[in-house]
Order: structure tokens, then sequence, then C-alpha cells
């Protein structure tokens, strides 16, 4: 009887010391995960950047850009529009910006790209088109990054196509946003009819819109440009 008293007496000795074990015991720390969020970016323009019936937004230029930095993008704007030109939509860049864009929340970045579609129209017109734009923009969203991306050409500009960029960099500079200028940095040469430059690689038979290859050639040549102004991975400030 004795022997099994305290036998009994260990059995419950351990028990407690055990239960006393488990009580004492620390969860582990869980890990934090940080969650990362892909930029929001709101592209504006043209048929270069909106597409034609051919060739649809996500295999534009943009779109390109898109896919390669990991962008969520959103695409406005139509094809023969600009700053002044109303396109056969009676519509300008500043009518889709509020019509497609503006109702939206605060994006990463803000990229209003066009002027090939205004290289008829005054200059004068396109400065203060294109500016009262970029300030709507800028006042509607104080903590997004702004950027122009100046009319792109199927090939060497014409003096109108200088002209017009002209006057897309001035209403730029005006509001302090960033421009980049294909045009000055020759992204597309020669010319399809001629045979010379890169055009005839990239550009189709109507001299004026990139073929596949273009946009994602013309894509790769945006990305450079953003990631030279510190603009590739956007966030508002």
């Amino acid at each position: 009887m004795r022997r099994s008293f305290l036998c009994a007496l260990l059995v419950l000795a351990l028990a407690g010391c055990g239960g006393h074990a488990a009580a004492r015991k620390v969860k582990a720390p869980v890990a934090r995960v940080k969650v990362t969020r892909a930029p929001v970016v709101m592209v504006l323009g043209d048929s270069y950047t909106a597409g034609i019936a051919t060739m649809p937004p996500e295999k534009s230029y943009a779109a390109e850009a898109a896919r390669r930095l990991g962008w969520q993008i959103i695409i406005g704007g139509y094809r023969g529009t600009g700053f002044v030109a109303p396109g056969r939509i009676g519509k300008t860049f500043a009518t889709l910006y509020d019509e497609e864009l503006a109702w939206r929340p605060a994006p990463d970045l803000v990229v209003v790209s066009g002027g090939h579609n205004d290289s008829s129209k005054s200059p004068a017109l396109v400065v203060a088109a294109a500016q009262g734009l970029l300030a709507k923009i800028k006042q509607r969203w104080p903590d997004t990054p702004v950027v122009v991306l100046g009319p792109m050409w199927g090939g060497d500009p014409p003096p109108a196509a200088l002209s017009v960029r002209d006057a897309v960099q001035s209403a730029a500079a005006a509001t302090q946003v960033p421009f980049i200028d294909p045009l000055q940095e020759e992204w597309i040469t020669g010319s399809v009819k001629l045979g010379t430059g890169n055009a005839p690689q990239y550009i189709r038979a109507d001299g004026v819109h990139p073929t596949s290859a273009g946009c994602r050639y013309l894509g790769g040549r945006f990305v450079s440009a953003l990631q030279r102004l510190g603009l590739a991975t956007p966030s508002r400030a």
C-alpha cells in the first residue's frame, strides 16, 4: 500500500509539473508580412496610347510599360484627339480626363501623352490647353506625380511636329511637370516609305502607328525614360 501511495504521489507531481510547464510556454512571435501594392498609373493620350481598331490599348506602349514595371494601369483617351484636337468624337484631352479619369481615386502617377494630332493647331492654343489640363490634374491630386510624354511620330518629324512638341514642352515647364521628348531622343527615325531608319521595323504601312514590335520597342524606351526620372515605381508623396 505504501509503495502504491508513493507511486500515485509521484504521478500527480509529474502531472502537476507538466501542467505548469505548459502554462509557462510562450507563443512564438508571428512574422509580419509586408503587403506590397502595385502602383496605380493613369495614362491619357491619343492613338499611340489608346490604340486603334487593329491595335487595342492593351497592346500599346503604355500597356507594355505596365507589364514590365508591374503597374496597375488605367488607359484613357481616344484616337485622333489631342490637347486642342477633338477627333471624331468631339472631345479633347481635357474632356476625356474629366469623363474617364478625374472621378477615380488618386493614382500613384499620371502620364499625359500626346500632341501628334495638334500639329495643325495654333501653338499658342496648344500651350494654353495643355497648361490648363496639367494644372487641373495637379490641383485634383496634389500628391500624385505627373509626367508629360511629348508627341510621337512615325519617322523623322516634320517642322509641324517640332512646333507642337515645343508647345507641349513649354506647358510642361510652366506647370513644373517633367517632360519626355521622343522626338529629341529619336525613338523613331527615318521613313517607312523610303525604307530608312528604324521606321520600317517598328511602324505600320500608314507611316504613323506602331506595329506590335513597335509598341514593345516604344514601351521599352518609355520605361528607360521613366527610370531616368525616378518614376518607374511611383508613389504618392
